[in-house]
């Protein structure tokens, strides 16, 4: 199956499809959905294959133990993003929203404080908001076409009450990835202010030819008695529905700790999930992520093309993720004019920059993870909603 077949997700509960109008006005319809961060193509028939084959077993009952996965998630890491690590650090979780959520339940309480550097994924604070922890919203620094940390700015923010960072690599929405250096300057100041680092790795795969991702761990290896890295197969293998995802802990009272906790829960991963995981960390899996990058690649650079030519709109340059971040800041609208022809114009169903916290009031994000002739509807539909700038 082609990254181009259309496939209908309409009435299948799909939130991105089924809840565009609840929430954005955008009937299914006759519009576009670009919101949500899921893909709208098959995930790889490698996936589909281990879901036939478990299918036809047609037994699903308790499973325990699952060295095939750990193997897997190990072969992944090191063969993907040459990260050695061992089988006992890899604890699962229902997802990353649970992951994050999970972490400031075990490492900090009530009224402590959390930092965020943004604009970044509206989930952190929300997450910070539902646990009844206090957000420090450090803003990122805009210079030209991304976005760069001021950690100075950031220190004088703190209050002293922060137990926890709430870490995004590659940067959600930007599509930005940090070097090295910059990821040791974080790691530092999560020492230095006493920390616990977490950092959501969920788009490491989704990176784009001429750049390369580094994990925090491989570039602060000296910070793993505070680290915890996250990451899923649910963005790279459009599996984001089976809610399964890693924490993926080197020091062992950290771990413990997160241990502890999960079985306080009760909570194990569902066996179809892990099946459907470890067949998509393979060789077949990494060949088809190759194709998507490949595919994903395209549709950036037709929407670039597009939008940029849409006078007052800049579409910042992605390394990494299916997520254009748009900034309409030079046409002079307000927020709600330009989501209004967004809205009723484009009929497009997009991220609202507000809700990415500081800077992200003149910004829209879009998905571009969809077949290609969607992605061009959508930027005719862009320009026919500001054909007055043109």
């Amino acid at each position: 199956m082609s990254f181009d077949d259309l496939i209908d997700r309409r009435g299948t509960h799909s939130s991105k499809w089924d809840k565009m109008e609840t929430y954005y006005g955008v009937s299914p319809d006759d519009g576009l959905a670009m919101w949500t961060a899921d893909s709208d193509y098959a995930t790889a028939p490698c996936v589909i294959e281990a879901i036939r084959k478990a299918a036809d077993h047609s037994v699903f009952g308790y499973s325990w133990d699952h060295p095939d996965y750990l193997s897997a998630v190990q072969w992944w890491m090191q063969t993907r993003h040459n990260w050695a690590i061992e089988q006992d650090w890899i604890l699962t979780s229902q997802g990353l929203g649970n992951a994050i959520a999970l972490s400031l339940d075990v490492w900090s309480d009530e009224g402590d404080g959390v930092v965020i550097f943004s604009p970044v994924y509206h989930e952190f604070a929300h997450k910070v908001a539902k646990t009844g922890r206090t957000l420090t919203e450090c803003p990122l620094q805009r210079e030209g076409d991304t976005y760069v940390l001021d950690l100075d700015d950031a220190q004088s923010r703190l209050t002293g009450k922060e137990k926890l960072l709430l870490w995004c690599s590659p940067q959600n929405p930007s599509g930005r990835i940090w070097t090295p250096d910059e990821l040791r300057q974080v790691a530092d100041f999560a020492t230095r202010n006493d920390l616990i680092l977490v950092s959501d790795e969920i788009h490491h795969d989704l990176i784009f030819p001429g750049n390369i991702f580094v994990p925090m761990d491989i570039a602060a290896p000296e910070a793993r008695d505070r680290t915890v890295t996250l990451t899923a197969s649910s963005k790279t293998f459009n599996i984001a529905g089976q809610r399964t995802g890693n924490m993926i802990i080197p020091d062992d009272t950290l771990r413990a700790a997160m241990k502890h906790r999960l079985n306080t829960l009760d909570y194990g991963a569902g066996s179809l999930a892990i099946n459907m995981i470890t067949a998509a960390y393979s060789p077949a899996g990494a060949e088809w992520v190759d194709a998507q990058i490949a595919h994903l690649d395209g549709n950036r650079q037709i929407f670039d093309q597009a939008i940029n030519a849409i006078p007052g709109l800049k579409s910042m340059p992605l390394q990494a993720t299916y997520l254009a971040w748009v900034d309409f800041s030079g046409t002079g609208m307000s927020h709600e004019e330009i989501a209004t022809r967004i809205r009723d114009g484009a009929k497009i169903a997009v991220s609202q920059g507000p809700g990415f916290g500081a800077g992200g009031e003149m910004f829209q994000r879009f998905n571009l993870a969809t077949q290609r002739s969607r992605v061009i509807e959508a930027c005719e539909r862009m320009q026919h909603a500001f054909s007055d700038l043109q």
